[in-house]
């Protein structure tokens, strides 16, 4: 079954990220959609993110941080190295991950973006342009499907 057909078919948001994280063999992950008061809302975070990088992330505001700046721009927002990242995109709270490798892309619903997904590895990684097409489908399946 293709990532996007395991999109499709997850009944909740942990599910569609689980199914996310796996298939790009990515450590971590987050989905946050936007709700009617403008603030992007944590819906499922991969297990193991530490409580004060979850509490941090619960409620984003759009323009801030990898998933605030993706959606206000409506295009995907990476780094090879959080860590060392001086681009201004990466906020001090997600060092806290101990990620390194990170992209984020808007969820889009139409021409609209309403949310953010977010996936993370431990090591140095750069997304292809493949793998970032894939996960814009894999967040164009999730507005669809939840």
């Amino acid at each position: 079954m293709s990532l996007i057909d395991q999109v499709r078919a997850s009944n909740d948001y942990s599910t569609a990220l689980h199914s996310i994280i796996s298939h790009f063999r990515a450590d971590s992950g987050t989905i946050h959609m936007l709700e009617s008061d403008g603030i992007l809302h944590l819906k499922a975070a991969s297990q193991g993110l530490p409580e004060p990088v979850l509490a941090a992330v619960r409620l984003v505001p759009i323009g801030k941080g990898m998933a605030g700046l993706a959606v206000e721009r409506g295009e995907p927002v990476d780094t090879c190295n959080l860590q060392t990242d001086t681009t201004g995109n990466v906020k001090p709270g997600a060092r806290a991950t101990g990620m390194e490798g990170a992209i984020v892309v808007p969820i889009f619903a139409g021409d609209k973006a309403v949310g953010a997904l977010g996936i993370a590895n431990r090591a140095t990684r750069t997304f292809s342009k493949e793998e970032t097409t894939l996960l814009m489908e894999a967040g164009r399946a999730i507005a669809v499907t939840l």
